[in-house]
């Protein structure tokens, strides 16, 4: 299923992996992992509502952007990034921070930026804006200890202007002072139960920002991203606000 948006198409193509495309760009963010674009996913549960997993090589897009070191998949960036991509990189990222064999991003075969939690630029001539995403000391996303599972600094989101319409992905984080003051038109917030904002507070957040549409996606990958997307959908619909699910 495709999100078509006025003159944007939204495309969930599994866990945080969401492609966007105008007339003339192509923006991908957070691609790969889990085997959502391998061909190797396996939902756990029979039935529930994912992206079907695909081997997918398209390398197409003009952007690439990637939240934090857990979304951070070479693979997955050189099987959607075309040639002359720019490859936007939140600056934290240390692949020395993980247990797993990646390449380093000054290795990455394509111009790389490195951003902050609160940076400015443009790329392939999309304005893009990048939000602070982390989970907060008090809330529900912390470790036995009492750690953030995503502390301050880790990661961020992004606010992406394509097409004309400026697209909302916040990453791996909570419900932040400022998201509800963000100037969005279509937002794509994590409806997970673990981790990230869940889908009775991204319900409320859209309830705010009032953006003109809404595209839940990074929810049932696994079973502690397991997210009721129908409950959302009612729940988003009933407070006014158009939203569409991609599965």
């Amino acid at each position: 299923m495709t999100v078509h948006f006025e003159d944007i198409t939204l495309d969930w193509l599994g866990y945080a992996t969401l492609r966007v495309e105008s007339d003339d760009t192509t923006i991908y963010f957070d691609p790969g992992r889990y085997g959502v674009l391998t061909g190797e996913w396996e939902p756990h549960v029979e039935g529930i509502n994912h992206p079907p997993t695909q081997d997918y090589d398209a390398r197409d897009g003009d952007v690439v952007l990637v939240t934090h070191i857990h979304h951070y998949d070479p693979d997955g960036i050189r099987r959607v990034a075309s040639d002359d991509a720019t490859i936007v990189l939140f600056e934290g990222i240390d692949v020395h921070a993980t247990d797993r064999d990646l390449d380093r991003p000054a290795d990455l075969d394509f111009e790389v930026v490195e951003v902050g939690m609160e940076d400015e630029l443009v790329a392939a001539d999309c304005p893009i804006w990048t939000v602070p995403a982390y989970n907060e000391e008090d809330g529900p996303n912390v470790d036995d200890d009492g750690t953030p599972i995503h502390p301050r600094g880790i990661g961020c989101g992004f606010l992406v202007e394509i097409g004309g319409e400026r697209v909302f992905w916040p990453g791996d984080s909570d419900v932040l002072p400022g998201h509800e003051e963000l100037d969005v038109d279509v937002f794509v917030p994590s409806i997970a139960k673990h981790y990230t904002m869940d889908r009775h507070t991204a319900a409320d957040l859209a309830a705010e920002m009032r953006p003109d549409c809404v595209v839940p996606i990074h929810y049932n990958t696994f079973e502690s991203l397991e997210g009721d997307d129908e409950a959302f959908a009612v729940d988003v619909a009933g407070r006014g606000v158009p939203v569409a699910l991609d599965h």
